[in-house]
């Protein structure tokens, strides 16, 4: 049987599989600073939820996203962990990314075989950060920065809405909708990050969120915890 597959038919199923969450790459294990927050009464409701999650989108994942669409165009990947550390201060977030950055990389290596994820294992045998794991990934997938932004933009919201599932009983269906009102805000913040990406490493966002690196060191330390971050 002859394949009626055009590239844009093959990039975008290669976008849906990169972007599921059944996708082995081990972001089913964190929180993304939910649990913390679940535990200092910051995510109570679906209400609350929808605030973390823009506010959690609109500062670690545009920065993320930047790097994750930097690479998937192509820049340097050593300089790009280089500015992946110097925006991630907080010790527990770095290793959290380097961790997930392993796990992202057998995931592609299995899926998508190259030689430039090949280069980047090799490069950081303790892994790089995964937002760069992540665009290189989608580049040996023939997507996008567009498409690697757009992944780490809903990874960035859907983690926390998932575990606010799991750590409050909070209905699916609700959380589901969080998701989906802030879908025009994601489709933003890809846009935005791939644009800034286009224009070189030096212009990648910085936005931070302070919170999220306190309470990160903190959960780091519990004795106790449902999610590894």
């Amino acid at each position: 049987m002859t394949s009626t597959s055009t590239p844009d038919t093959v990039g975008r199923a290669a976008l849906l599989v990169l972007a599921d969450g059944r996708f082995p790459a081990g972001g089913h294990a964190h929180s993304g600073g939910a649990e913390a927050a679940v535990k200092a009464g910051r995510i109570t409701d679906a209400a609350s939820l929808a605030a973390f999650c823009r506010g959690r989108l609109h500062t670690a994942g545009l920065t993320a996203a930047g790097l994750a669409a930097a690479a998937a165009l192509g820049h340097d990947p050593c300089e790009l962990d280089a500015a992946a550390d110097a925006r991630t201060p907080s010790p527990a977030l770095r290793a959290v990314a380097r961790k997930l950055g392993r796990q992202m990389m057998r995931a592609a290596r299995a899926a998508w075989p190259c030689a430039e994820l090949d280069s980047l294992a090799t490069a950081f045998p303790r892994g790089a950060h995964q937002p760069i794991v992540l665009g290189v990934a989608a580049r040996a997938a023939g997507l996008g920065p567009e498409d690697a932004a757009h992944c780490v933009a809903y990874e960035t919201v859907s983690g926390p809405a998932t575990a606010a599932v799991r750590l409050l009983s909070l209905d699916p269906f609700r959380a589901t909708a969080v998701l989906a009102r802030l879908a025009p805000e994601m489709d933003r913040v890809a846009e935005r990050a791939a644009a800034a990406a286009r224009q070189g490493v030096d212009a990648l966002p910085a936005a931070s969120a302070p919170l999220l690196d306190i309470t990160a060191e903190q959960h780091a330390a519990w004795p106790v915890r449902l999610f590894a971050s």
